[in-house]
């Protein structure tokens, strides 16, 4: 089998490599398949990605920027990877969680599943605030997918390949989480949360998810369950 991790970037050339280094390092029993889809970045992350000299590691550029929407549509339509695993490109999220979050699927109990931040993994303490948007915003979209999850939010999300391909995903933006949980709710998929760890960052550090797009995840939530 073989396993698509799928990687958009934007604006990240101090944690690209380092990045790259833990995904490659992980031990796991299936092929790899390492696609990267550069959103028009304007820091530097186009030059180091463009210099990495790497035929095993396939590197794709927008031509301006997108959104990281966008940027998944871009990767997956290049995937044919049994199981398709969506990686940021910022180190939040730790390539070492992927053997729990692969188990479901391998084991044939899952047909997605999610990295939940709140299931008791190690994380960093940061906002107030954000956890209190996030666990609204979950709850909300369980309201309307019949769903119980805990963290519709996450950037950790692996499907099987099969059902991804299925999924007709519109969002430009940060839209694509509530979206894609709509979609594979609609198609009554077998979804699975494990817990991960999380290493957050601030403002400062990086973080480019603002109140903004959580404003927006309310409309996309209800437009995905009724007007899609």
């Amino acid at each position: 089998m073989k396993l698509s991790v799928i990687i958009p970037a934007y604006n990240e050339k101090n944690t690209v490599l380092e990045l790259l280094r833990r995904v490659e390092a992980v031990p796991l029993s299936l092929d790899k398949e390492i696609i990267v889809v550069d959103d028009f970045s304007t820091d530097g992350t186009r030059e180091v990605l463009g210099g990495l000299g790497r035929p095993d590691i396939k590197v794709l550029f927008h031509a301006k920027n997108m959104g990281k929407g966008s940027a998944l549509r871009t990767g997956f339509s290049e995937a044919t990877g049994d199981i398709v695993l969506i990686q940021d490109a910022d180190l939040e999220y730790d390539p070492a969680d992927y053997p729990g979050l692969l188990a479901p699927i391998l084991d044939g109990r899952a047909d997605v599943v999610y990295g939940s931040r709140f299931l008791g993994g190690p994380h960093r303490v940061l906002f107030f605030w954000h956890s209190v948007g996030n666990r609204f915003l979950t709850a909300l979209s369980n309201v309307v997918t019949n769903l119980n999850l805990t963290d519709m939010e996450t950037g950790y999300k692996v499907f099987r390949g099969d059902v991804l391909r299925k999924l007709s995903l519109k969002s430009r933006r940060f839209g694509f989480e509530p979206e894609v949980t709509v979609k594979v709710a609609k198609l009554k998929c077998r979804i699975y949360e494990v817990p991960i760890s999380y290493a957050g960052r601030n403002y400062s550090e990086g973080k480019k998810i603002g109140w903004k797009d959580g404003l927006a995840a309310l409309w996309y939530i209800v437009r995905f369950k009724f007007f899609s």
